[in-house]
């Protein structure tokens, strides 16, 4: 547990101002751009942060862990199933290992070991996504608090943020092994609203993965994805609330008032 903070679920600082706008906890008066269907005001209170292909260029890593990983336990990798875990945890990840692996197999044994791959390769600190810092700064000069709300392990989180001294930029840290039901499930989100004292239609989620923008649709959250390994496809397209390329153009929308 990191000095001055209290717990919520795992990290939760409840010092760090929400905002410091005239509008209370409301963060900056922003224009709603087209992506909801309407124009308005919408007011950015908070912002959650998906972790692995949204802040760090992880998700590249992760495809190829799968291999070696059922390999140790003497199985064959399946076309499909990178894909298919992508943005998923806990049981959710395990029912996906079982539907190509068959009902009996020992999901959490595979799960296990892909984690053991996964935590060999990221000792060391992985390339943040363009924007990322530049992001970040602005929020934080917008007193806007952030979360980061992974799908990933706890420890892998916390290896990610620490490797690079980010950690103290965030009220808490979820993951997605605290929820019996991962994303696409808007759980992790709800919770993560609740770390930061906003409501969904006044806090943005930054997505990257298809079952991620699933999570925040569900949630009713300004959901905006930066597409990573996948490009969006017209389900996304009908979730989603705007679609950005990077990082950058997040920070762009939020300062044009677009977002």
């Amino acid at each position: 547990m990191f000095p001055g903070r209290s717990t919520f679920f795992i990290f939760y600082d409840q010092n760090r101002p929400a905002n410091g706008s005239p509008f209370g906890r409301a963060g900056a008066k922003r224009l709603r751009g087209q992506g909801r269907g309407q124009k308005g005001y919408l007011m950015i209170n908070g912002v959650i942060f998906d972790m692995d292909g949204l802040m760090f260029d992880t998700e590249r890593m992760w495809a190829t862990f799968w291999e070696p990983a059922l390999a140790a336990l003497g199985l064959p990798y399946k076309e499909g199933l990178s894909e298919a875990a992508r943005g998923t945890a806990g049981e959710t990840l395990r029912n996906v290992v079982r539907q190509f692996y068959g009902q009996d197999c020992d999901a959490a044994a595979i799960v296990d070991s892909l984690h053991t791959v996964a935590d060999k390769a990221f000792q060391k600190p992985v390339p943040k996504k363009p924007g990322l810092d530049e992001l970040i700064a602005y929020l934080e000069a917008q007193h806007i608090p952030m979360v980061v709300a992974s799908s990933s392990r706890m420890a892998s989180i916390l290896r990610h943020l620490n490797n690079w001294h980010m950690t103290d930029h965030f009220k808490a840290l979820i993951s997605g092994e605290q929820f019996s039901a991962s994303k696409p499930d808007p759980e992790i989100f709800l919770t993560a609203a609740k770390a930061l004292g906003t409501v969904p239609a006044e806090t943005l989620v930054l997505e990257d993965s298809y079952n991620g923008v699933r999570a925040g649709a569900a949630g009713g959250f300004v959901t905006v994805m930066v597409p990573d390994l996948l490009p969006a496809d017209d389900e996304m397209r009908g979730l989603y609330t705007m679609e950005c390329t990077s990082l950058n153009e997040v920070l762009a929308k939020l300062k044009t008032g677009e977002l």
